[in-house]
């Protein structure tokens, strides 16, 4: 199917997402000069068209009109031989052909840039997307691992501290049994002395 002038002002695109793009009304007043400019160019072409069509059907007539039969023929003399008309210069029908499919590929570069455009900004714009996400990652396991190796410094520190506590009980209570018992042997001595019965075996 022909592209037609029509077309082009018709012609709907989608939106890109994530895309600035061209200025719409830049856009519209350019394909109006488009428009403008293939409809000249059609126009001459149906003109010369016509006119070839009609330089054509006239060299089908005949060139020379039949003599006149009031007119007496005076002498017969040899008809001098008819100079060939000059041909016409052929008409260059390519020109607006030339012309209107440079318009269609200007149209159509111009379209081709503009998706192309929009894909780079698209595939920009996921990139730089993906960039922070993986940012993001990292600032999280960077905490993660931050917490952790704090969390592990303070069950050290505190099984270190537990580890203390319970050297100091045993060594307390090694103390206290040894003064206890230091105690008991005196009051013995004492009561072993006096007569009397031993603390020890009191039963305390």
């Amino acid at each position: 199917m022909a592209l037609t002038p029509d077309d082009v002002v018709t012609k709907q695109f989608q939106h890109v997402r994530f895309k600035d793009g061209f200025d719409p009304d830049e856009v519209d007043d350019f394909l109006d000069e488009i428009v403008v400019e293939w409809r000249k160019a059609l126009e001459e072409n149906a003109e010369l068209k016509t006119k070839l069509a009609a330089y054509e059907s006239g060299e089908a007539q005949p060139a020379a009109a039949a003599p006149s039969v009031d007119e007496a023929p005076a002498v017969e003399a040899p008809a001098p031989a008819a100079t060939p008309a000059p041909a016409p210069a052929p008409v260059d029908a390519t020109g607006p052909t030339t012309a209107t499919a440079g318009i269609i590929e200007l149209a159509q570069r111009l379209h081709d840039q503009h998706v192309a455009e929009g894909e780079a900004k698209k595939n920009q714009l996921i990139s730089e997307a993906q960039a922070e996400v993986d940012r993001i990652n990292n600032e999280a396991q960077a905490k993660h691992r931050e917490e952790a190796a704090r969390l592990e410094r303070e069950r050290n520190t505190l099984e270190a501290r537990i580890t203390e506590l319970r050297n100091f009980e045993r060594d307390y209570r090694t103390q206290l049994r040894g003064y206890i018992e230091g105690q008991l042997r005196d009051l013995d001595e004492k009561a072993t002395s006096g007569h009397s019965t031993p603390v020890s075996a009191i039963g305390l």
